[in-house]
């Protein structure tokens, strides 16, 4: 039976749960963030094969990667130039506890350990956090405050009331307040929204979904991914907690973060475009190339930004994106209707994309004589986060971690 005070904390502290589910934006384009180059999956060094089936467990009889046995009979896989950690950058805590969860979620993910893929991860893992499995996020209080004073302006709730609400007492003794005074990371905010799920009344059922931390360990990886990436293919450790702990921590933010860059097949012949794709969504930089191409054909001013068709609540709007409209008026010239122009850009998101009558006839007719237009070029995407304090874009991101990707090279 629910107390009146019970009721009292419930009206006081929901609001900010509303609140505080505003700072959802915490991330990259993820969700799903110019150099072209030609590029073929015959030829791609970088190529994961697709061969290999998701959600096959791990043969019979082979040690977990964590355990030293496991780790021995990884050896022959590793560069002839040193282990994954001769490739960390120096200074770093814990470099062979990197090392470890680094190798065992190669090893669970049956990925080639090698130099280019071992570059790849130090290079995003530098970037997004400077090997911290709990990276800070410089100015959060005043983040977090200033999203909370907007959305109360926003839904009409009074000072007062947000200021009754920040005084009350969480379940750690502090008020919301002070709490909030003391974030210092994003697993900070989204232990306090934990708290206030589970002691409120009603307040899973009405705020769990809302949680404001939408990405989170040492390589940023959105909750959504790896809600998904259990589901195709066996975690390998122990989930103690929720997957959402799991995701801010060392071994599960490097697991789900190399899944995310590299266990999908992409015809890219550079590593600089799935660092795009880490920032922007998968096979945006190949995307984006189509886009140009559109744009070359029809006329039409395009963004390329890698995102071909506009959704609602997972599915393809009834209204038509620009670049949707722009390959509709290409129709006659594809010698394909409008339904399978539609059926074909459905396909974005996947590997089979770039084999579509769509994307092939495109391409043929921008090469008139033969010659290949460049399939993959970075996305033009201004990034928004309240945690980004100077101009982002997609492209930018992708050569800071360009440069970082070949300062490993060079440590080898």
């Amino acid at each position: 039976m629910v107390t009146d005070q019970s009721f009292l904390r419930f009206f006081l502290v929901l609001p900010i749960g509303i609140l505080l589910a505003a700072c959802s934006s915490m991330g990259s384009k993820n969700t799903e963030n110019t150099k072209q180059v030609e590029s073929s999956q015959e030829d791609d060094p970088f190529l994961i094969p697709s061969r290999l089936p998701l959600g096959k467990p791990p043969s019979e009889g082979v040690e977990p990667a964590t355990s030293p046995a496991g780790l021995k009979a990884l050896m022959p896989l590793l560069p002839t130039q040193g282990t994954v950690g001769h490739f960390l950058p120096k200074g770093i805590k814990d470099a062979d506890g990197w090392a470890r969860d680094m190798t065992g979620a190669f090893n669970a993910l049956k990925l080639p350990l090698n130099e280019q893929n071992i570059c790849a991860v130090v290079a995003v893992t530098e970037q997004e956090s400077s090997f911290n499995a709990n990276p800070p996020v410089a100015g959060l209080p005043g983040i977090v405050r200033a999203e909370i004073n907007q959305r109360a302006q926003k839904f009409g709730i009074p000072e007062m009331a947000v200021n009754l609400a920040l005084a009350v007492r969480s379940p750690d003794g502090r008020t919301y307040a002070a709490r909030i005074d003391a974030l210092k990371t994003e697993n900070d905010l989204n232990a306090l929204y934990a708290d206030m799920t589970s002691e409120l009344p009603l307040g899973r059922q009405l705020l769990e979904s809302y949680n404001p931390v939408k990405t989170g360990g040492p390589m940023q990886v959105s909750l959504k991914f790896a809600e998904q990436q259990i589901q195709d293919k066996p975690y390998p450790y122990s989930i103690q907690s929720s997957l959402r702990d799991e995701l801010f921590s060392r071994r599960g933010g490097l697991y789900f973060g190399i899944a995310y860059l590299l266990d999908y097949p992409a015809a890219y012949d550079q590593m600089l475009y799935r660092f795009a794709d880490f920032n922007a969504g998968r096979y945006a930089s190949r995307n984006a190339a189509f886009q140009v191409a559109v744009q070359q054909l029809s006329g039409q001013a395009l963004d390329a930004d890698g995102d071909l068709l506009r959704y609602s609540n997972g599915t393809v709007s009834a209204e038509p994106s620009q670049t949707q409209k722009a390959v509709v008026s290409l129709a006659d010239r594809l010698k394909l209707t409008e339904e399978e122009i539609v059926r074909d850009l459905k396909k974005e998101k996947t590997a089979g994309f770039d084999k579509t009558q769509l994307f092939l006839r495109v391409f043929a007719l921008t090469n008139p004589s033969g010659a290949r237009m460049p399939q993959a070029r970075l996305p033009d995407i201004r990034l928004n986060s309240p945690k980004i304090t100077h101009g982002l874009t997609t492209s930018r991101f992708a050569k800071r971690v360009d440069e970082r990707f070949h300062a490993c090279l060079k440590r080898g």
